[in-house]
């Protein structure tokens, strides 16, 4: 357990809108909005106005095309396809009456697999959050916005890196996270964990894309970088997730790169 939702939340609500608290920033400019907050935000309406227990949220795609600032955020949400095997859900984020971000969800009727067994690679090895001793380095939870339990390997080490991420605070004050809620807030951690290098963190990603075939049971949300590539100023970045009780999706992002790094990895 990582402990009761008491710190402060990044939005509370007033009427239909959101309002971003000091917590909300983000790392490029302290007086706009980090990308996890406006994934998240977006999430949590969809899930809120559309979800239903017989469907699984199985793709959330995110396309930030401006930095909002910390102007109250207004959601507005459609119905696109609303089928019996196949809900598709679009929604906009909404800054001082501007559109900032688009979301496209597609959530997929539950039923049971098919006969048969299929290739699948292999669960990670990895050491359960409450094993792992708490890190000293605050950086490693951008001072206190989320928690982590590294695995191995670190921000922009040249090498294999996994870690499990938990949320300490709510996304909407007075809503407890809901399983898609808080991987849909954590979501955005893939574009750091992969794209970061030995400068630092050269690249913002200006979308972001969540699969997930069963949401998480667990508070723990496990990272492992799979993919790095990037050619003229262009990347992708991709992590596979997990829970405490294996795999749920992943998590991949496009993005651009900066012309000034964003800090350089710890020792």
């Amino acid at each position: 357990m990582v402990g009761a939702m008491t710190n402060l939340p990044f939005f509370t609500q007033d009427n239909d809108a959101f309002i971003p608290t000091a917590a909300a920033n983000g790392p490029w400019d302290l007086n706009s909005l980090h990308g996890r907050v406006i994934i998240g935000l977006l999430g949590f309406a969809i899930e809120q106005r559309h979800g239903s227990d017989d469907f699984v949220p199985a793709r959330l795609t995110v396309d930030m095309f401006r930095l909002p600032g910390m102007a109250p955020i207004e959601v507005k949400t459609r119905v696109v396809r609303d089928g019996l095997r196949i809900k598709v859900v679009e929604a906009d984020f909404i800054s001082g009456g501007v559109a900032m971000a688009r979301a496209s969800c597609q959530l997929l009727r539950r039923t049971e697999n098919p006969a048969g067994n299929v290739w699948s690679p292999p669960n990670w090895d990895a050491p359960k959050p409450g094993d792992i001793p708490k890190p000293t380095d605050p950086r490693l939870g951008m001072n206190g916005k989320w928690a982590t339990r590294p695995i191995v390997g670190a921000m922009g080490s040249l090498g294999p890196r996994r870690l499990w991420m938990s949320e300490v605070r709510e996304l909407v004050e007075g809503h407890p996270l809901t399983p898609f809620t808080r991987v849909a807030v954590g979501c955005d951690f893939a574009s750091p964990f992969a794209n970061a290098g030995d400068q630092g963190l050269g690249y913002i990603n200006s979308d972001v894309t969540l699969y997930l075939h069963r949401l998480p049971v667990t508070e723990w949300i496990g990272f492992e970088v799979v993919n790095h590539r990037a050619t003229d100023g262009v990347a992708i970045g991709e992590c596979w997730l997990y829970d405490e009780q294996g795999p749920i999706g992943t998590s991949t992002v496009a993005a651009l790169a900066q012309k000034k790094p964003m800090g350089k990895p710890s020792p």
